[in-house]
């Protein structure tokens, strides 16, 4: 059964400077991206869907259909639909904000609505992130294609549009991760290592995988997992928590781009500069990097 739902946001909302980034690290067989829509595979409740996202031109609001059996499913669809696309961020006074600082006033000019782009899945969030520790965007997109065609579920949707678009597969739960043999996938040894003891604490206590009660609190807890330190735990934090004011330092993209505008520059003076983004760091970094 397809549902139409409406997904409306506080504007400006820039889709068209976003969606590059998903397109980058969209997951083949659970995922799809193309100019104008993202689509993807879920599992809820043990029942299998698909949904499409779109914008609606000259209206404040995205457009999904969504391809499920069960309706009591759709306001879980449609809350992690707002988490994936930040619909809820307070845009404006964002923009005020970073919009005053020197090291950031043009970008937010030329780039205005940016937000950051999240999740339908924390543990999926995760693992993709561990997979990309210290490799390129690209590389990592295909080993996470590679490890979801492996292990993940086949998608058992209705219509086979799903499948004809390139949708195959629901990515593997924690339970499924645990004990699967990683090697052969070209994941080194150490990361699927950390993916296993990331899967078996997600499948022994989900609360890992949640924010705590202060943005701190969450990256300690995330840093007491195997393989995941401060850079990661700050980038899950942004992503998969929505913390607003999460900010990997350390980043190489982030020293990059703010070694643009001025010399020396590295992670100490960053998290000095950065003090002037609060509370909205994360929205900084989404700016320096695409900007």
């Amino acid at each position: 059964m397809k549902t139409r739902l409406i997904l409306p946001f506080t504007p400006p909302y820039n889709w068209a400077a976003q969606l590059p980034a998903l397109a980058r690290r969209a997951t083949a067989g659970v995922e799809a991206v193309g100019p104008e829509y993202y689509r993807r595979t879920f599992a809820l409740g043990g029942v299998h869907g698909a949904v499409e996202v779109r914008p609606a031109s000259g209206h404040d609001h995205l457009v999904a259909i969504v391809d499920v059996a069960d309706p009591a499913v759709l306001p879980s669809v449609e809350a992690r639909l707002r988490q994936i696309f930040d619909l809820d961020c307070d845009v404006g006074a964002m923009m005020a904000h970073l919009g005053r600082d020197r090291y950031l006033a043009a970008a937010v000019a030329a780039l205005p609505g940016l937000r950051v782009l999240g999740t339908w899945d924390p543990f999926e969030l995760a693992v993709r992130t561990i997979l990309g520790q210290q490799i390129s965007v690209a590389a990592a997109t295909t080993l996470a294609g590679r490890l979801a065609a492996a292990f993940g579920k086949p998608f058992a949707g209705a219509d086979p549009a799903w499948a004809d678009a390139g949708l195959r597969w629901i990515f593997p739960r924690p339970e499924v991760l645990a004990a699967a043999d990683l090697s052969g996938l070209g994941i080194t040894r150490s990361r699927a290592s950390w993916i296993g003891s990331l899967a078996a604490a997600a499948a022994a206590d989900p609360s890992v995988l949640q924010p705590a009660t202060s943005l701190q609190a969450t990256v300690e807890r995330l840093c007491r997992l195997p393989g995941i330190g401060a850079w990661t735990a700050e980038y899950i934090a942004m992503r998969a928590f929505h913390e607003p004011d999460a900010f990997p330092a350390s980043d190489l993209g982030l020293l990059r781009a703010l070694e643009k505008i001025e010399r020396p520059m590295d992670a100490k003076r960053i998290l000095a500069l950065a003090e002037a983004w609060r509370p909205w760091r994360a929205y900084a970094a989404i700016y320096l990097w695409t900007y």
